[in-house]
């Protein structure tokens, strides 16, 4: 077993741990909630966002290690809140800091970081050195580990291990049901504007978009883009659906291995498509598409998590700095020739995006709605509109 820790540098108590299901432990001081977490640990690049980051559904059952070393200044606030609901509050399991939270110094914030993290039962982890951990995932792939936090510093470590050997994972898991609304309903709040922020429209053509775990920021932008949104559960029937008589249906973001959420959304959207609806699929929404379209998707070894994300847009030739968020990823090999590659990521030349042959069905792996990260992909929605 290796022991990892900064903190003996401060001759402070360590009062939190990461244990890792190889053994391994990193040492460092808790924060947050108290208790102990399980979960894929993964690393995000992304420089802000945190929030929106911890409260993104896709996130769900991992525990994220953030490589930029100072997280808190801005503190937190209602507003950049990601789950669209309280079943997704929880979506982060844990997070791992290299310094302590900073204190927060922003005109938004009505929450400490550090206060948020324990009212969302999300436990944290500082003083670790985090490029130690970043290199490991790296170089071996996202492992199971349980984060902890006890205040007195006592760890039963071969419990915590035994936890993380006993886990899962997320190869298999089915995690849309556990945070997509159970009812449907309307969304009309419009991207955040200086100085008024968050404001309601009206929009003209409707979509439904079809929940497994939708972050709030691609309704709005829906909403901006002139749409009349409507959110279902992810067990909605194609007939209910259409019903509605939408004139597009949205594929949201979502956790999970899409295989096991597509044993039972891959039938609605194949009939979705049969019933000549424009589709857009957005990372989870994205990967079922392509299931739904005869391809397979994969588990990857590190994922891809952050907001400096190089992608091609084949179908421009332009290159566009985006968000990214996800763990498996559409084998490129897999696709039928019905199908075309429309986007593909310039850091390790992963599927980033797909179309359907002559019928306004496509897809993408980034997230277009950022929140964190660049708004180079909004015209991904605009795109959507023009196909209604």
């Amino acid at each position: 077993m290796t022991v990892k820790t900064e903190n003996q540098a401060f001759n402070e108590l360590p009062t939190g741990a990461l244990v890792l299901a190889n053994g391994e432990v990193f040492y460092g001081q808790g924060c947050g909630a108290t208790g102990a977490a399980v979960g894929e640990v993964c690393f995000n690049t992304a420089m802000t966002g945190y929030q929106e980051i911890l409260t993104d559904p896709s996130y769900t059952d991992q525990i994220i290690c953030f490589t930029f070393p100072h997280i808190g200044n801005t503190g937190t606030n209602t507003e950049d809140e990601e789950a669209s609901t309280l079943r997704a509050q929880d979506a982060a399991r844990g997070a791992i800091f290299k310094s302590p939270i900073t204190p927060a110094s922003n005109w938004r914030s009505d929450c400490e970081l550090g206060d948020w993290l324990e009212k969302r039962g999300i436990v944290g982890l500082s003083g670790v050195d985090t490029r130690a951990l970043t290199a490991f995932i790296r170089d071996n792939g996202m492992p199971n580990g349980v984060i902890a936090h006890a205040p007195d510093g006592k760890f039963d470590i071969e419990a915590l291990s035994a936890k993380a050997c006993g886990w899962n994972g997320l190869v298999g898991a089915d995690l849309a049901k556990t945070v997509a609304t159970e009812d449907s309903f309307d969304w009309k709040e419009a991207r955040w504007v200086w100085p008024q922020g968050y404001e309601d429209k009206e929009g003209i053509k409707s979509v439904v978009v079809i929940d497994y775990g939708v972050k709030r920021n691609i309704l709005r932008n829906l909403v901006t883009a002139g749409m009349k949104v409507t959110v279902v559960p992810p067990t909605t029937p194609a007939i209910d659906i259409l019903a509605l008589n939408p004139d597009g249906v949205v594929l949201s973001n979502g956790p999970g291995d899409p295989a096991a959420t597509g044993e039972y959304a891959i039938p609605v959207i194949q009939d979705i498509i049969a019933a000549e609806k424009p589709i857009l699929g957005i990372c989870l929404g994205h990967q079922m598409l392509a299931l739904a379209l005869g391809a397979k998707t994969v588990k990857m070894e590190q994922g891809h998590h952050g907001a400096n994300h190089p992608v091609k847009d084949y179908t421009t030739n332009k290159v566009e700095i985006v968000s990214m968020n996800h763990g498996f990823a559409v084998d490129q090999s897999s696709l039928p020739d019905t199908v075309e590659e429309t986007h593909v990521s310039l850091f390790d030349g992963s599927n980033c995006g797909i179309r359907l042959k002559g019928k306004p069905v496509f897809s993408v792996q980034h997230h277009p709605e950022a929140s964190p990260g660049p708004q180079d992909s909004f015209y991904l929605f605009e795109r959507f509109a023009d196909a209604l």
